[in-house]
């Protein structure tokens, strides 16, 4: 558990990268000597134990264990160091994503600074059926009613309304009064006006 998750954002389930990402070695730092920590929060101390930080990135000046080299630099006892950790992510994440190379991954991954890697692993990802397309906002949604707005992903679809052949089609349906009855001509006037309008 990182204790800095918002529960409200997505699903509150994260990837946890200690090696490159400070908050992460933090907590895991914190999970692993702080019996009392463990205990408050129901984490068995054989779940935290003997987990090693994994490289991924090879960052210039700061090796692949970037996390450890900020959090040993900027003298960060724990996740509760909170303006250290905002400082040690900004610099880690930003030299990782623009000199960073990676050192683990497919083979069209393996060697790529992070920044090109990226792209190419998530369309791997998305084509062996390990990963889909996710997006979530920033902040808080709110709707003009003052409602929380919740995002999901629905498999459903959208007219382009102003696309021609969708319209010629609509507008041959609505003008054959063997397929459509529109009741009066004022009515199908309004639909033909409409149609047109779309364009």
């Amino acid at each position: 558990p990182l204790l800095t998750i918002s529960m409200t954002k997505g699903t509150g389930v994260v990837t946890s990268v200690p090696s490159d990402a400070p908050d992460d070695y933090a907590a895991l730092r914190d999970w692993q000597t702080d019996a009392k920590l463990r205990e408050k929060h129901g984490v068995k101390e054989e779940w935290v134990k003997g987990y090693e930080v994994i490289p991924i990135i090879d960052i210039p000046g700061y090796g692949n264990k970037a996390a450890v080299v900020m959090c040993e630099k900027l003298k960060i006892k724990s996740q509760k160091d909170k303006a250290k950790l905002v400082e040690a992510k900004a610099e880690v994440y930003k030299k990782g994503f623009y000199e960073g190379t990676m050192i683990v991954g497919s083979e069209a991954v393996k060697g790529k600074k992070v920044f090109e890697a990226k792209n190419i692993a998530r369309r791997e990802m998305i084509a062996e059926g390990d990963a889909l397309p996710y997006f979530e906002p920033e902040n808080i949604v709110m709707s003009r009613s003052g409602g929380e707005c919740v995002v999901t992903y629905l498999d459903q679809w959208f007219l382009k309304y102003g696309e021609e052949e969708w319209r010629s089609a609509v507008y041959e349906h609505i003008s054959n009064p063997e397929t459509f009855n529109a009741y009066t001509d004022v009515t199908l006037k309004c639909f033909k006006e409409n149609l047109d309008w779309l364009k």
